[in-house]
């Protein structure tokens, strides 16, 4: 069964909250002891618990330090070459809702202009209130649809010619 989406907000309830955190404390080193085990990477955790003097450190102490004392002996350059800024996180996600955005519009634009073609086949006469914005594009998509259609001609007369090839060669004696 599938869980329900939860919302991420802060939770105001201090029992639901330290409940969360417990749960979730839990299953995040379950996942980093998993990787490690199963891809034989290094990992650890160090989870600094609300109200609680010292940090909670996984494997231990020990594994830890040497985790991040190698970490630290990469050069900056490489240290940084995946470490992503709240900033730099953003402006990615940012950038690809914008990508996602002009892909859609060119899709609607798409739709608007088929709509349209489809209309002037339908009533014999191109709309009046048609920009000349719009009476390009559609220029446009007409003769794409053109090429189209004479791409799937010359397809369907070539597989017939190489029917009718076989058809006579099967029928000589």
């Amino acid at each position: 069964m599938a869980r329900k989406k939860s919302k991420l907000e802060y939770i105001a309830n201090n029992s639901k909250r330290r409940a969360t955190f417990r749960a979730r404390k839990t299953s995040l080193i379950k996942k980093i002891d998993e990787i490690s085990t199963l891809c034989g990477v290094q990992s650890c955790a160090i989870i600094y618990p609300p109200n609680e003097p010292q940090p909670e450190v996984w494997p231990s102490p020990q594994k830890a330090k040497q985790v991040i004392s190698k970490f630290k002996e990469i050069p900056k350059l490489e240290q940084n070459k995946r470490m992503l800024t709240q900033e730099s996180l953003l402006r990615k996600r940012i950038q690809k809702a914008e990508d996602q955005l002009k892909k859609q519009k060119d899709e609607n634009r798409q739709k608007e202009m088929s709509h349209l073609m489809f209309q002037c086949l339908s009533s014999g006469e191109v709309t009046s209130n048609a920009s000349l914005i719009d009476l390009c594009d559609l220029s446009r998509l007409i003769d794409q649809t053109l090429k189209e259609i004479d791409l799937k001609i010359e397809r369907i007369h070539d597989q017939e010619k190489m029917a009718n090839q076989v058809e006579a060669t099967q029928t000589q004696p």
